[in-house]
């Protein structure tokens, strides 16, 4: 896949996820929405670490549950807690790779530089299993990854 039909597949995500409705096929039933920090059901602390590592690398949740990820990072150098498929966070590290100075603020990923805290609040309305991995280039490719286990 070229740089242009990178661009344009991650252009088409929000479109084709509501395309998905919430039948459960589409894309907001897999990986989930925003969430509120007024209905936050539990906190789950999360590290990030130079040995491109997260922890913990398995987090389970329920179905329903809106989760606060109390993120740090315990490393010397920046890192991120991207939430999504694994698919797109393969797209989303290959198009970084390709824009190293790009920028992010969405609210499924948090961008931390060495000893900061930060949080993402994020709303799991259905089972499944869904990825975070952090996108610098090299990391997600040096194993940093892990999934989220939704009941």
């Amino acid at each position: 896949m070229n740089r242009r039909q990178i661009l344009l597949a991650l252009a088409l995500m929000p479109v084709m996820a509501s395309a998905g409705g919430n039948h459960g096929g589409g894309h907001e039933a897999m990986t989930g929405t925003p969430g509120e920090s007024a209905e936050v059901d539990r906190t789950i602390e999360v590290s990030m670490n130079d040995q491109m590592r997260f922890a913990p690398e398995s987090i389970r949740v329920e179905a329903g549950q809106t989760v606060r990820f109390a993120v740090k990072n315990t490393g010397q150098q920046p890192h991120e807690m991207v939430i999504g498929s694994l698919n797109e966070l393969k797209a989303h590290a290959e198009q970084m790779r390709e824009q190293p100075g790009m920028k992010h603020n969405e609210p499924n990923m948090i961008r931390l530089d060495a000893g900061e805290s930060g949080e993402i609040v994020w709303h799991f309305p259905s089972a499944g299993e869904v990825d975070f991995a952090c996108l610098i280039p090299g990391h997600l490719e040096a194993g940093m990854k892990g999934t989220i286990d939704v009941r």
